[in-house]
């Protein structure tokens, strides 16, 4: 284990593996839907055929819902939105159920399930 070790103020350690200047002084993350690990560079999420990024919930059901994926409720997990392929596919998208906690792991999540439709990129690859 290499790294880091930081103490917050009230002495709990944490260990910042690959540690630049932003995870020292960055303590919340700069907007909704971003990385939160201490030195890592926030993701968005692009729909590949108009090269926009998505910024919302909405926008997403909209881009999921041309691409044939639907709502799928399921009152035993209230804490996420999620959706399916169809009733015979066995692909489901969950996702946290507010934007804000919205990470990269779910954006990776819906690229491997949409690979020509959407792509990771780090927020200073300028938009179309």
């Amino acid at each position: 284990m290499s790294g880091v070790w930081i103490f917050d103020k009230k002495g709990v350690a944490r260990l910042v593996s690959n540690p630049t200047r932003e995870s020292f002084e960055q303590k919340e993350p700069p907007t909704p839907g971003t990385a939160t690990a201490p030195g890592a560079r926030p993701k968005v999420l692009v729909y590949l055929p108009t090269n926009h990024v998505i910024r919302s919930y909405i926008e997403l059901e909209d881009r999921l819902t041309e691409l044939g994926w639907t709502r799928y409720s399921n009152s035993n997990q209230p804490n996420l939105l999620q959706f399916h392929k169809s009733d015979n596919s066995a692909h489901l998208i969950s996702l946290p159920l507010h934007f804000s906690n919205f990470k990269s792991i779910h954006m990776y999540d819906i690229v491997v399930k949409n690979r020509s439709f959407f792509e990771v990129r780090d927020p200073l690859t300028k938009e179309g």
